[in-house]
C-alpha cells in the first residue's frame, strides 16, 4: 500500500487544468487540494483552447437556441434538460471568468466581442484576441488560484488508482513523476474531483497534450464506475498536416471568417457531402477530409482570400504553427489533416456532476454530462467545464461532511500494488496502443476492426500492464471505447460505422458500458 498518507482536510481535484482550477476557485473558501501531474499551465488541454466560450448573451441570441445547436450537432444523443441547463448558466460563468481576470475581447463600446463557429446559429463564442482563449483563461485562473489560500496546489502528482473503502471513494493513490517505482502516496478527502482530461493519447494524431490517455476514464471503471458515450469521439478537421506530435491545430475560426477548405485541384470538395460546406459540423467536415486523403488526394486550408495578412495577428498560434512547418499562410495554402481532439464520452455523472460512485464528482472531458451527445458543438467544452465546476464546487460544500480515513489499510487500491515493480507506462507499448486505435477506432470503423483492436488491446495489456498502473489505465479506457463502438451498430455523429452507414432511429439515445461488460465482450471474441 501507501508508505505516505496525506489528509487533504477537505476536498482533492484530481487535475489541474480549466475544470480543476475553477471547481477549486468555486469551493473557496472550502480548503481543497490539486494534484497535477506537471506545473500549472503545462499538460493541460484546456490551454491549448483557440476558439472560446460558448455562450448566448448576444442581443438576438437565447440560451434555447443555444441549446437547439447544441441538440442538433449532437445528432440525437443530448440530453435536452441539460443542454437548457447548461446553456441557462452561461451568463453567470462568463462573469465569473471576467471576475477572475479572463481578458475577453471588448468592442468600442465596451460589449464582448462574439464569434461565429460552424454549427451555431448566431454569433455567441466569447474570445480573447490572437486565438489564445484557452491560455489566456488559464493564465487568469492560475494567477487567481496562487492567491487563494484555502487551494493547495501539489505539482508532480500523478494518480493511477482509486482509494476506495466500503464501496465509497475516499481519494486517490498518486506517485511522484519523477520516481513511479515508489510506492504510492494515499491521499484522502472528503470529496474527491476528477478532472484529469480526455484520450487524447490514446490516438497517434492527436491536438490533446500526449500525455493525456484516458487515466481518469480508466481508474474510475476499474472501480466499477458507469461510463456513457464512450464511443463518441470527435476529430477537429483541421490539424496541421505536419509530422508533430502533438498535432498543431488550425482553429474553426478561421472557416467562421471566411476560410475555404480546397483539395489539390482548388476545389472545395466539403460540399460534395454537405450543404453547409466548411461550416458543416464537425465529424462531417472530418470524415470529408479523410475520406479525401484516403483516396490518394490533399486537403488543404485556404486563408488568402478571407483572412490573407490579418491572419499574423489576429490567429498568431495558428501562424506560428504554419512558420514552424515552413508554411506561410498569407500566401499559401495550409495542408490539414483530421486529428483526435474532444471525446464527447466519459465517466457518466449526475446534473450536480456526481459519478456513479459515491464520494466522487467528475468534471471536464473525464465526464460525461450528456451535453455533447455524439458530436460536440464547436466550444462546448470550455462552457461544461465552468458550469459543471461551479455545481460541483456548490454540491460538496452542501454535502454533509464525514470523515476521511487515515489509515491506509481502511482503502484498497484497485490494483493489488505487490505485483511487479511499477514503470513509466512503456514507449513501444503506448506506440502500439495509439497506432491501434488510429486505424481501427478512428473517423471510420468496422466489426472486424474493432473486433481486432480489442483482441490486440488485450495482449498490450497481458504484456505490460502488471508493470504500469498508468499503461492499464490506457488499456481500460481504450478497451471501452472500442466495446462501446462495437456495441453500438448504426452511424451517429462522431462515431461512424462503414458497415453499418445509416443512423438508426432506435438508437437515438446515449450509451452506458461499465468495465466488466467491455471485458466480456473482449474476451468473447
Amino acid at each position: 500500500m501507501a508508505d505516505t498518507i496525506h489528509n487533504c482536510n477537505g476536498a482533492l481535484i484530481v487535475g489541474a487544468g480549466l475544470a480543476g482550477l475553477f471547481t477549486a476557485l468555486k469551493l473557496a473558501p472550502y480548503p481543497c487540494v490539486v494534484l497535477s501531474p506537471a506545473p500549472l499551465g503545462e499538460g493541460a488541454s484546456s490551454a491549448w483552447a483557440q476558439g472560446g466560450v460558448a455562450a448566448a448573451i448576444g442581443d438576438s441570441d437565447d440560451p434555447k437556441f443555444h441549446a437547439d445547436d447544441t441538440m442538433t450537432a449532437g445528432a440525437g444523443t443530448v440530453d435536452a434538460e441539460t443542454a437548457l441547463s447548461v446553456t441557462a448558466d452561461a451568463a453567470a460563468r462568463i462573469d465569473d471568468l471576467l471576475t477572475m481576470g479572463t481578458p475577453f475581447d471588448r468592442d468600442d463600446a465596451g460589449q464582448l466581442v462574439q464569434s461565429r463557429e460552424a454549427a451555431h446559429s448566431h454569433n455567441r463564442v466569447v474570445r480573447v484576441s490572437g486565438d489564445r482563449a484557452g491560455r489566456a483563461i488559464m493564465d487568469a485562473l492560475i494567477a487567481r488560484v496562487r492567491q487563494t489560500p484555502s487551494i493547495t496546489v501539489l505539482e508532480g502528482y500523478l494518480a493511477d488508482d482509486l482509494g476506495v473503502s466500503g464501496g465509497v471513494v475516499k481519494g486517490v493513490f498518486a506517485r511522484r513523476v519523477t520516481d513511479m517505482t515508489a510506492e504510492p502516496i494515499l491521499f484522502t478527502a472528503q470529496a474527491t474531483v476528477l478532472a484529469t482530461g480526455g484520450i487524447g493519447g490514446l490516438y497517434a494524431v492527436s491536438t490533446n497534450p500526449a500525455k493525456v490517455r484516458g487515466q481518469g476514464l480508466g481508474m474510475a471503471a476499474r472501480a466499477g464506475a458507469v461510463i456513457a458515450d464512450a464511443e463518441f469521439v470527435q476529430f477537429h478537421p483541421t490539424g496541421l498536416a505536419v509530422d508533430t506530435d502533438p498535432c498543431p491545430l488550425a482553429t474553426e475560426a478561421l472557416r467562421g471568417e471566411g476560410a475555404t477548405l480546397i483539395d489539390q485541384d482548388g476545389h472545395r470538395f466539403v460540399f460534395d457531402d454537405h450543404p453547409d460546406g466548411e461550416l458543416a459540423p464537425r465529424d462531417i467536415v472530418a470524415r470529408s477530409i479523410f475520406r479525401k486523403i484516403r483516396d490518394g488526394g490533399k486537403a488543404f486550408l485556404d486563408t488568402r482570400a478571407a483572412i490573407g495578412a490579418d491572419i499574423l495577428h489576429e490567429f498568431p498560434t495558428v501562424s506560428a504553427y504554419c512558420t514552424a512547418a515552413g508554411i506561410d499562410p498569407v500566401t499559401q495554402t495550409i495542408p490539414v489533416q483530421p486529428a483526435q481532439h474532444f471525446h464527447m464520452g466519459g465517466i457518466k455523472v449526475t446534473s450536480s456532476g456526481k459519478s456513479t460512485l459515491p464520494g466522487m464528482w467528475v468534471c471536464g472531458e473525464t465526464s460525461c454530462t450528456g451535453l455533447h451527445g455524439a458530436n460536440r458543438l464547436a466550444s462546448n467544452s470550455l462552457l461544461e467545464a465552468v458550469v459543471f465546476g461551479a455545481r460541483i464546487a456548490q454540491d460538496i460544500r452542501e454535502t454533509p461532511s464525514g470523515t476521511a480515513p487515515h489509515d491506509a489499510q481502511e482503502l484498497t487500491s484497485i490494483t493489488a500494488s505487490a505485483e511487479a515493480q511499477e514503470k513509466l507506462a512503456p514507449a513501444e507499448a503506448v506506440s502500439a496502443l495509439r497506432d491501434l486505435m488510429t486505424t481501427y477506432v478512428g473517423l471510420e470503423r468496422t466489426e472486424a476492426g474493432l473486433e481486432t483492436a480489442l483482441r490486440e488491446i488485450a495482449v498490450l495489456e497481458r504484456d505490460w500492464a502488471p508493470i504500469s498502473r498508468a499503461f492499464l489505465n490506457m488499456s481500460t479506457a481504450a478497451t471501452l471505447i472500442t466495446a462501446s463502438a462495437l456495441k453500438r451498430q448504426e452511424s451517429r455523429g462522431g462515431h461512424f460505422r462503414s458497415d453499418f452507414p445509416e443512423t438508426n432511429p432506435a438508437m437515438a439515445m446515449g450509451s452506458e458500458i461499465t468495465l466488466s461488460e467491455a471485458l466480456a465482450i473482449r474476451d468473447a471474441l
